[in-house]
């Protein structure tokens, strides 16, 4: 029961509290709309370091507001959601950046601390 309920907290946090669709499609129309490039995170309802991600850095607020700011944010867990063909869903937590064409600009895997993720941050700025 109690992993039951940190799993809907998760959920409900990624979706309500960060603004976060679940549907690629329209996000990739939000971000054209927006001029913005996306934010793919691809996770799972099972996976420990997707959940220590969205309690120790989507939950701060310099992140979320840097995020916010250049990319649609999308999640999409392989656990529940269709999720396109052309992104690998193992292993978890998975960073895909994109175009507002859905053009991979930089993909990662794995927990990232505030900092680290902050520097991620700074990679994707200087590949494209």
């Amino acid at each position: 029961m109690r992993y039951f309920i940190l799993i809907m907290a998760f959920i409900s946090l990624l979706s309500a509290g960060a603004d976060w669709p679940s549907d690629y499609e329209k996000a990739l129309a939000q971000a054209k709309k927006e001029k913005k490039d996306v934010y793919l995170f691809i996770g799972s309802e099972y996976c420990k370091y997707c959940d220590k991600l969205e309690a120790e850095v989507f939950s701060k607020e310099d992140v979320m507001k840097r995020l916010k700011k250049d990319y649609v944010l999308i999640y999409l867990s392989r656990d529940i959601d269709d999720i396109p063909e052309q992104f690998e869903t193992k292993p978890v937590p998975k960073h895909y950046f994109l175009t507002k064409d859905g053009k991979v600009i930089y993909t990662t895997i794995g927990y990232r601390s505030v900092a680290g993720f902050n520097e991620l941050l700074d990679e994707v700025k200087a590949a494209k």
